[in-house]
């Protein structure tokens, strides 16, 4: 029995009591033993940065209204303020007026460098996210020494990281996935990091460049912990492709957050966050 489980055991009789009414509770106690949490679903900001971008606490209650649990910043560089003249402090205040939750921030790779790091540390622990991920870096994708250099990177920051109860990791994009030596620089760059670096899956993006998210969970378990979930094509996020990828995301990939990421032209407008949210929520998710 794990430790969550034996506390919940332990409240649970406390609080409804035992004697007759005890074989049911044990009875309901096994059941909810077997019964996963539901990973919550957070937005990545960027499918609405035309509306964050001009209104920040509106953007962030709108998307709260919907019943979005978390969101995911975009673009930091470790600078003192995360967006914008918002600092850390005030982001977080907003983010708690909502009942939002800080579900990660996408960085720019010199956020993570020497100089920089400490205040990207500083501010992740302010937000409340433990989950660092270099939104891109095409510049180290591009051949395998590149890549094994980048890999040697992420597994050193990981290590600095470590003692703040932080998780780097690396989100994909298309490019990832243009081979190099018949080989895709996604596979090359997580077969030479440490496992608990975070491989950000994003669904609609490694599709358009050629790769199969489903293999890639197959292949890499454990090492997903947030994903960016899109649209493509015919694979709708009530496809049987789509359920194999939550079937993987809630048994085999320690999956801590779905992010949805479906935008509108220029990141104007919330219509398409709404309605993927609509989906989900119909899905059970």
């Amino acid at each position: 029995m794990t430790a969550i489980n034996s506390t919940r055991r332990q409240f649970l009789k406390s609080t409804l009591g035992l004697g007759a009414g005890c074989a049911t509770l044990e009875s309901w106690l096994a059941r909810a033993a077997e019964t996963p949490e539901k990973i919550p679903v957070g937005l990545q900001l960027w499918a609405v940065r035309g509306e964050f971008t001009r209104d920040v606490p509106g953007t962030l209650k709108t998307v709260a209204s919907f019943g979005y649990q978390g969101v995911e910043f975009w673009g930091y560089a470790g600078t003192p303020n995360v967006f914008q003249e918002y600092s850390a402090q005030e982001l977080r205040k907003m983010l708690d007026d909502c009942g939002l939750q800080c579900c990660g921030i996408h960085l720019q790779v010199k956020a993570m460098e020497a100089g920089q790091v400490e205040q990207t540390v500083v501010n992740s622990r302010i937000l409340g996210t433990h989950l660092l991920n270099v939104a891109a870096a095409k510049e180290r994708m591009g051949s395998e020494e590149d890549i094994k250099s980048f890999a040697t990177f992420l597994n050193e920051k990981l290590v600095e990281l470590r003692p703040h109860h932080m998780r780097v990791g690396y989100h994909s994009h298309p490019f990832d996935f243009e081979k190099v030596n018949d080989r895709f620089p996604w596979e090359i760059l997580f077969r030479q990091t440490d496992p608990e670096v975070n491989m950000q899956i994003d669904v609609g993006n490694i599709l358009t460049g050629g790769g199969d998210p489903v293999a890639l969970l197959k292949e890499f378990p454990g090492r997903t912990r947030s994903i960016h979930l899109k649209v493509h094509g015919e694979k709708t996020f009530e496809s049987a492709y789509y359920q194999e990828v939550f079937r993987l995301c809630e048994t085999t990939s320690k999956t801590e957050w779905y992010i949805v990421e479906e935008t509108g032209e220029g990141g104007l407008g919330f219509y398409l966050p709404r309605k993927a949210l609509e989906v989900l929520r119909g899905l059970g998710k």
